[in-house]
């Protein structure tokens, strides 16, 4: 025996087992990353004690000068407390964690000969259709100070204090910031509890020198005693509901909200075989469902695991590498020993899904660091028939319990999407979707869609972030955006 089969002898025996119980060596087939979210914020949370490092996503789409970041914070930064980080830590992140399609092989139940034309044709249908920010206007007047200024990276920052939130408001719209009409009400209770505010705005010069075609995140770090990440602020210029997509990492557990429901997404359903090719609709239906039938004020967990470098498995299957040692550096984790990663010192991630309105979520968002360290994964299967010999006893009784086992696929497809499971009828008894073989011949999309589970529209206007939360009598971080796209 060769060393190629040495080494996958113990891998295939594994692999084989673990069809019986639905775990492990799968076969990633798709994932739902937060790219599926037109009205939506990315943050990168690491809190260690009394530490937290918040790593901000600004990817837009619009002119630099029409952006403007606003974050109230506890005290006057120092400029080492800022930096700009590469675009690429969001996407790694959030291609790791997301949530994901795998598929399983039944194995022939005479002994494999070869693939049945039915599941040839399934497998071949379901593989075609993949597809001057320092200009000091009269702050005297508007009650306005400037605290300290810094140019980092492509941007210039201020750090401001106010006295009230309206002379606030109409210095950083003198100033050039574009924010609401309505920012003004959110700002006065971070005024009144003391804030100072971050603001954020685009050197033009110093944007072209970096040769980069987007802004990078900026990461700001502090000392706060509470773990808490405000919203309202983002709400100031928002029609409808916003999504946040969370990234934690902690060197304790799994981290939670504390003032709202913290539920795990549905995991490990069978589905389909035809929702290989549609699982961002799937998915994206699957969450509105969730979110609606919970009150729309819930927030999702949709990934929990450690990712300590070198130590263990991560993920099952994984859709993307899992974070290596520079990334969570990166990200603000400084504790890492890899001389010794089981000595206290790991590192846990957690990726949270919130889609929040004015109305459902009046209060910021606190959190807290648990000791769970359960490994959870958003995780559906869908499972191919087998082919081969079908003439023995076996076989038979195989094939008599398929339609049944469809039928329950599509059941289970329903009560998760809301999606009418009657226009798939015909899966249950060869296993195809008829409107697959429809979609291809008219060119359009073969799943019936159900609108009604669209979330409502975000509000629209000029390109502009408002970041803003809060950590205790700290830090205050907020997310709006009004149109948002991957560069």
């Amino acid at each position: 025996m060769n060393i190629l089969k040495k080494l996958l002898l113990p891998v295939v025996l594994t692999c084989l087992s673990a069809v019986e119980t639905q775990a492990f060596c799968g076969f990633y087939v798709a994932k739902a990353g937060a790219s599926l979210y037109n009205e939506k914020s990315e943050v990168i949370m690491v809190r260690d004690g009394q530490r937290t490092v918040i790593t901000m996503s600004n990817d837009f789409k619009g002119a630099a000068t029409d952006f403007a970041m606003v974050v109230p914070v506890p005290h006057v930064l120092k400029e080492q407390d800022i930096r700009v980080v590469d675009r690429g830590l969001f996407d790694r992140f959030d291609a790791y964690s997301s949530p994901r399609l795998v598929e399983y092989f039944d194995p022939a139940p005479c002994g494999y000969r070869e693939v049945s034309v039915v599941t040839k044709r399934m497998m071949r249908s379901a593989n075609e259709s993949t597809d001057d920010v320092r200009e000091q206007l009269s702050e005297v007047d508007y009650g306005v100070h400037i605290e300290a200024s810094y140019t980092v990276g492509e941007y210039d920052i201020l750090i401001l204090s106010a006295e009230e939130s309206n002379g606030l408001k109409t210095w950083l719209i003198k100033n050039g910031y574009k924010i609401p009409e309505s920012a003004n009400e959110v700002l006065q209770p971070y005024i009144n509890s003391g804030m100072k505010f971050f603001v954020v705005k685009v050197n033009l010069e110093a944007a072209a020198q970096t040769g980069y075609q987007y802004l990078r995140p900026i990461q700001i770090s502090m000392n706060t005693d509470k773990f808490m990440l405000p919203i309202r602020l983002g709400m100031a210029n928002s029609k409808g509901e916003q999504d946040l997509i969370i990234y934690a990492i902690t060197r304790g557990g799994a981290v939670e909200t504390t003032n709202y429901r913290n539920l795990r997404m549905v995991t490990g359903r069978t589905v389909p075989t035809f929702v290989k090719t549609h699982f961002d609709r799937f998915y994206t239906d699957l969450f509105a469902r969730q979110h609606g039938n919970e009150g729309r004020n819930a927030v999702f967990t949709e990934y929990a695991w450690d990712v300590t470098p070198n130590w263990g498995i991560k993920c099952d299957p994984c859709v993307g590498n899992p974070p290596q040692y520079n990334d969570l550096i990166s990200a603000g984790v400084d504790w890492l020993d890899m001389s010794n990663p089981q000595g206290g010192n790991g590192a846990f991630f957690t990726r949270m899904h919130v889609r929040y309105g004015r109305a459902q979520f009046p209060q910021d968002l606190m959190f807290n660091t648990t000791s769970n360290r359960e490994s959870y994964q958003a995780r559906y299967i869908i499972n191919w028939p087998a082919g081969g010999d079908m003439s023995c006893p076996e076989a038979r009784k195989y094939l008599s319990g398929l339609p049944n086992r469809r039928r329950m696929e599509l059941m289970e497809l329903g009560a998760l999407t809301g999606w009418d499971i009657s226009l798939y009828k015909q899966y249950e008894q060869d296993g195809m979707d008829p409107g697959i073989r429809e979609g291809e011949q008219k060119g359009m999309l073969p799943i019936r869609y159900n609108k009604r589970n669209d979330p409502p529209a975000g509000g629209q206007g000029p390109v502009w972030f408002l970041l803003a939360g809060i950590l205790a009598t700290g830090l205050l971080l907020a997310l709006p955006v009004l149109k948002r796209a991957h560069p």
